[in-house]
């Protein structure tokens, strides 16, 4: 599994799933709607962490700097 997430990709997610987890214990989000985007949010911790997106590698898309060399 090679790495296909840049800096940057990574950051926005660990972001928006930081911002969905503060408005859910805040109780700005509630019912199916908190179910599905805290899904949402560990998915987008999980990838960010490992640093691989499984919806980019059929499309062979990467947001990650291709080394020069």
């Amino acid at each position: 599994m090679t790495k296909n997430m840049g800096g940057a990709d990574r950051g926005i997610r660990i972001l928006i799933a930081v911002v969905i987890g503060v408005l859910y214990f805040m109780g700005k989000l509630s019912g199916t709607l908190a179910i599905v985007l805290e899904v949402v949010a560990i998915a987008f911790l999980l990838t960010s962490f490992i640093g691989w997106c499984p919806l980019y590698s059929p499309f062979k898309i990467s947001t990650r700097k291709q080394s020069q060399g």
